[in-house]
């Protein structure tokens, strides 16, 4: 029993050891089990109460899932309930709005439809009236092309002097042959110094006469338009100047007579814009012409130069038919005094008529009160008897 079988850690270890070591590690090893098994059963015994805790809370919760579910289901009902009654208020709403739809899409469409035919209307009228003014522009426009080729005409006219001298006159002519009477004026009349102007109007009362002459400088104009650069315009403005000023003093050499003619003469220009640029950049020509005695002139200032002296024609006129009116007013007067006389005896001859309707309207008064006496007399049948015996 003391034979040492092995050693361990430096001790031998005999049977006997070995079996003491043996049964306490059998013993051991039984209570390790036991121990073990106890555990186990421990943790199964944990866990099966964990299992059954958490199967009852499972089954806690799915009674509560259950209950919730029955909550859910009867809401779900509610909700489907109220939603059909939604549904069906939805639908009869639905359809009311779409008939109110309808019914206000319905009158938009027949104010669009109206509102459109109107506007149809209106573009055609329109259109008419657009036609209309295009046919106008049309024939202004054949208006405006005749004018230009009578303008080129004109232009070919004015190229010769000699023409254009006898446009000038003719349009003076024109205005003096519409503003005054046949005898108030004459062209080409000779002067006492042997001199003919363009135009003499006779002034009234024996006063001087009034000479207008249509010659006008136009190639130095002419030559000044066609100017291209400063230095053609300088000797241009400069050539139109000087002949300016030779005219005007022709003018006031030859035709300002004393005694004979007026103070002042006319130089007449046949064109209004001409005449507005000989104002505005030749002042200094205009000064040196009023100064001489000669007024530059416009056809629109001839015309109411003409117009003056009209009006001074017909005012001496009426003075010199003045005592021949005076004459038919006394006459007047004579013919309303008698007119007065013969009233006055109409006048009595009505007062001695309504005197003789009094007297008469008298006269029957008093014959018929006299009837209405007689007629209130109380006569019986033995009075007539009576009366008839007798």
């Amino acid at each position: 029993m003391d034979k040492v079988l092995f050693s361990l850690g430096g001790t031998p270890i005999t049977a006997e050891m070995a079996l003491y070591t043996g049964a306490g590690l059998f013993a051991a090893l039984l209570v390790g089990l036991v121990v073990i098994t106890l555990r186990a059963n421990g943790q199964r015994a944990e866990e099966a109460a964990a299992r059954a805790a958490e199967t009852a809370a499972v089954q806690k919760k799915s009674e509560e899932a259950e209950k919730t579910l029955a909550s859910l289901l009867q809401v779900q009902n509610e909700m489907t309930g109220r939603m059909q009654t939604m549904a069906e208020i939805f639908g009869s709403r639905t359809s009311d709005l779409a008939r109110l739809v309808n019914e206000r899409l319905d009158a938009q469409g027949q104010r669009v439809g109206q509102a459109i035919e109107d506007t149809t209307k209106k573009s055609e009228e329109s259109l008419g009236k657009l036609a209309e003014r295009l046919a106008v522009i049309d024939r202004a426009q054949a208006n405006i092309t005749t004018l230009s080729k009578d303008v080129v005409s004109l232009q070919s006219i004015l190229s010769n002097k000699q023409t254009r001298g006898a446009f000038g006159q003719g349009r003076m002519e024109t205005i003096i042959n519409d503003g005054l009477p046949q005898g108030s004026y004459a062209f080409q009349h000779t002067l006492s110094n042997n001199s003919r102007p363009d135009c003499v109007i006779f002034m009234p009362n024996g006063a001087p006469a009034l000479v207008i002459d249509a010659k006008f400088p136009l190639e130095s104009w002419q030559r000044l338009q066609a100017a291209q650069n400063e230095q053609e315009q300088h000797v241009a403005r400069l050539g139109f100047r000087q002949d300016m000023q030779v005219h005007v003093r022709a003018i006031s050499e030859k035709y300002l007579i004393a005694g004979e003619t007026q103070d002042t003469a006319f130089m007449f220009v046949p064109s209004e814009s001409i005449f507005a640029d000989i104002h505005e950049h030749f002042e200094d020509v205009v000064q040196r012409a009023s100064r001489a005695r000669v007024v530059v002139v416009s056809p629109s200032l001839l015309m109411l130069s003409i117009q003056v002296v009209q009006a001074l024609m017909r005012d001496v006129r009426v003075r010199e038919e003045a005592h021949r009116i005076q004459a038919e007013v006394r006459e007047l007067v004579t013919d309303v005094g008698r007119l007065k006389d013969r009233v006055i005896a109409l006048q009595k001859h009505f007062t001695q008529a309504n005197n003789d309707i009094g007297d008469i309207l008298i006269s029957t008064s008093k014959i018929v009160r006299r009837g209405q006496k007689i007629d209130e007399l109380d006569l019986d049948d033995a009075e007539p008897q009576r009366l008839a015996g007798e």
